[in-house]
């Protein structure tokens, strides 16, 4: 597409955003084009920041009527790629940030632009809590439609097992609410293989009572990899479903090669301290580093 349609379907379509349509040519376009994995470096023709879901609706019809390859970006952490598309239409969902917790209900709304650290400072304020991203600054819209791992997961099940509901926007330009009562078969399919169904601009959570964690990552040199896994095989065995573990191999800041355990106990504290204590008693670590 020549910079010449191109700015001639953003003197078409602009009055429908109320956001800049942003070009190759535009100051800003370097910047939204980026996504947190950078080996991604893709340049789509237009992109629609989106701040609302009528914005949605209107950048679908764009597309369908500009015969544009369509991608959509949310919180924008986007290891796969698929967020930004070659000399397509990139739809950015990043500027709708909403969170409102109803604590009486346990539940939570939020847009698709909300990062999870974002979405766990507001729910953090009533005691509630649901299993989300094990990185703070990966979106929800992304980890929710891709079923979704994270550190409450042992006991509230996965992301997309608190999802009670979401809007979207099919590629007809029609928005619908998916839950177990309407589209139900829409419902299942979105949560956790909600590629291509439809652009996500409304979700709706589960939420759990969480008053505390007791959390932590316990390192030790990696030349006891062997030792420290054989130990953490046996004693993951039996645990409660509070405690969720990740084995993960590292470098310090100085490069010192390491193996160690991200821990995260979602129960009791006092409990967690006496399942904990094995974990912790094994023979020397490293390096504590408190999360």
């Amino acid at each position: 597409m020549t910079d010449t349609q191109i700015l001639s379907l953003i003197s078409a379509w602009q009055p429908h955003f109320s956001s800049l349509l942003l070009a190759p040519s535009h100051s800003e376009f370097s910047a939204a084009r980026r996504i947190w994995n950078g080996m991604i470096d893709r340049q789509p023709a237009l992109i629609a920041r989106c701040t609302s879901p009528q914005e949605v609706m209107s950048a679908i019809k764009l597309a369908r009527n500009e015969g544009l390859h369509v991608s959509v970006r949310g919180g924008g952490h986007g290891v796969a790629g698929s967020a930004v598309c070659q000399d397509g239409l990139m739809i950015d969902l990043s500027p709708m940030k909403m969170v409102a917790v109803d604590p009486a209900r346990r539940e939570a709304v939020a847009a698709p632009g909300v990062l999870w650290g974002e979405f766990d400072r507001a729910t953090e304020i009533h005691g509630l809590a649901t299993t989300g991203g094990q990185v703070s600054h990966t979106g929800i819209a992304g980890l929710t439609l891709g079923g979704g791992l994270g550190y409450l997961m042992g006991k509230h099940g996965a992301v997309c097992d608190n999802l009670l509901s979401l809007d979207l926007i099919t590629a007809e330009g029609e928005g619908i609410t998916a839950s177990e009562e309407l589209n139900p078969d829409l419902f299942w399919a979105m949560r956790g293989a909600g590629a291509n169904f439809g652009v996500a601009t409304s979700f709706t959570y589960r939420l759990h009572p969480l008053l505390g964690v007791l959390g932590g990552l316990i390192i030790h040199l990696r030349d006891r990899a062997d030792e420290f896994i054989a130990f953490y095989d046996q004693f993951l065995r039996g645990t409660p479903d509070e405690l969720d573990t990740t084995l993960a191999f590292l470098h310090l800041p100085d490069g010192t090669p390491v193996v160690g355990a991200i821990v995260v106990w979602a129960g009791p504290i006092e409990e967690g301290e006496k399942v904990l204590a094995p974990l912790r008693a094994f023979g020397r670590p490293s390096q504590t580093l408190s999360i």
